[in-house]
């Protein structure tokens, strides 16, 4: 490297450390001044056309400004470290290119149909029978089932919380259950 370029590269680590630390304006707008064109190119070269290299380079130096704390001077130098934000930016610009469209007709978007006005009765019932079943249960086994199933608990958890035995959590879910399926005319 010659003393030119060793002294430029000394330059813009300096800028880019007065952005770290001093997020510095003028350095920054120097560190624009000398970038922005070359990554211009680099981006045409790499085969974009000039609009698009021209908002890579855009949010590529956006990049920079962000993430100039990150930069560490022991680990590259300031133009390998700009000019890797611009590749990624790129790749970042062509992930978003290739993304494909979703398609409108695909049945994930289609909202289910209405169930009919005679299903949807019939549902109504059954939770108004599981409800009056559930309700017609001791005041224990209601509040396990409360905490278990409403409350989406662990059985672990309702024990502590109703201060009972874990076995008594399950036996009291079991005969309640048991209970209501008979109730409801269901076979156990």
């Amino acid at each position: 490297m010659t003393d030119a370029k060793k002294l430029e590269q000394e330059r813009l680590q300096r800028l880019l450390l007065s952005v770290s630390e001093d997020r510095d304006r003028s350095a920054f707008q120097a560190l624009f001044l000398h970038f922005a064109p070359r990554l211009k190119g680099y981006l045409q070269r790499g085969g974009a056309d000039p609009d698009v290299a021209e908002e890579v380079t855009q949010q590529a130096m956006i990049n920079v400004w962000r993430k100039a704390g990150q930069f560490d001077p022991n680990k590259a130098a300031a133009t390998t470290w700009v000019f890797a934000i611009a590749r990624n930016a790129r790749i970042d610009h062509l992930r978003r290119q290739n993304r494909p469209e979703p398609d409108q007709d695909d049945p994930a978007f289609q909202r289910a149909p209405e169930p009919p006005a005679t299903e949807r009765i019939a549902q109504e019932q059954e939770a108004a029978r599981l409800r009056a079943a559930v309700g017609r249960l001791p005041e224990e086994q209601q509040a396990v089932l409360q905490k278990a199933f409403f409350e989406g608990k662990a059985h672990g958890a309702v024990a502590a919380e109703l201060d009972v035995p874990l076995g008594t959590v399950k036996s009291r879910i079991r005969l309640a259950l048991r209970r209501i399926r008979s109730e409801l005319g269901e076979p156990e």
